[in-house]
């Protein structure tokens, strides 16, 4: 078997919510992940250390799984993490702790791993009356002054509201007075200030799948699954193909996620991951961190281990 990059994961935040899982399934060797689209295609991953090049994490508060970086580092693991860290308003974050508490969990970890090892996403970056231009410049500023030090690249986007997950909760917020701007040359401008402050503070800047044209104002579009950052960082290469399965803007190289959509409990209104909070509350109740997969038990493999072929995919009723 192939040893493969996975990712920890774009679907939802498995550090912040479901880190027991992730280090049972660590420790049983593999984890089930039904197909997003086709629930009755369960493909069995292996978690075994030979078998995993880098795990690639994403998250907004990491610290619950932190207490398993030692038993990580134990077995061999390699891994980073995509941060999120931004200081919107409730209405766009409703549920996230205290940005104090978000940045003393991104020093500490920093601090643990190394700063190269953590990478600080501010993004999506939601413009509106109220999160104006004006109000990032001033956020930004004030983040990137605690993480001087702490980290090596920032990474940014805009955010996308063509998409169907978050129609329906931006319309519902814009009747509720927070309307979204859609994106205008004049916010070129801004997104130029942005990278000047990264500049000025040593960080490298890159875009995230970002169909804008950024580069032009000095944010070049990056990969945040990255073959050159795992041969700088580990000092082992991995192929340069670009993941099929992911936008066409994106730049990241092929990984396998292991999570499931419509699990994540912060309630970002612009999340393109959740179609429903209720529907994540729901599905987080039914979590058991005993569980092959994610939710439910699917137990039964795919193509991914040829010796567990042909077996029948034991499906729970999913909501």
């Amino acid at each position: 078997m192939q040893a493969k990059i996975i990712s920890v994961s774009r679907r939802t935040d498995i550090p912040a919510f479901y880190a027991k899982w992730f280090i049972n399934r660590v420790r049983a060797g593999f984890c089930t992940v039904p197909n997003p689209v086709n629930p009755g295609k369960v493909a069995r991953i292996s978690l075994r250390p030979e078998d995993v090049l880098v795990f690639v994490f994403w998250t907004r508060y990491p610290k619950p799984l932190m207490e398993y970086l030692d038993e990580l580092d134990q077995k061999g693991y390699r891994y980073y993490f995509q941060f999120t860290l931004m200081d919107n308003p409730p209405e766009l974050d409703p549920k996230l702790p205290p940005l104090e508490r978000r940045l003393e969990c991104f020093k500490a970890l920093s601090e643990r791993i190394g700063s190269q090892k953590v990478i600080w996403r501010y993004d999506p970056i939601v413009l509106s009356e109220k999160t104006p231009p004006e109000f990032h410049i001033e956020r930004y500023s004030a983040i990137i002054r605690e993480l001087k030090g702490f980290t090596q690249r920032n990474v940014i986007s805009i955010v996308d509201t063509h998409y169907k997950k978050i129609k329906h909760r931006i319309s519902l917020l814009q009747k509720s007075g927070v309307r979204i701007s859609e994106w205008e040359e004049r916010f070129g401008n801004f997104v130029g200030t942005i990278a000047r402050i990264a500049r000025e503070n040593g960080l490298e800047i890159q875009s995230c799948a970002e169909d804008i044209d950024l580069g032009k104002y000095g944010v070049p579009p990056g990969k945040c699954v990255d073959d050159q950052l795992i041969e700088r960082v580990f000092g082992i290469r991995v192929p340069a193909k670009k993941d099929p399965g992911q936008r066409e803007a994106c730049g990241c190289v092929v990984s396998r996620d292991i999570g499931m959509y419509n699990t994540c409990l912060f309630g970002c209104v612009y999340c393109y991951a959740t179609s429903s909070f209720e529907k994540a509350r729901e599905n987080h109740q039914r979590h058991d961190p005993n569980s092959p997969s994610l939710l439910g038990q699917y137990k039964s493999a795919d193509e991914e281990d040829p010796a567990l072929k042909g077996g029948q995919p034991s499906l729970p009723e999913m909501s």
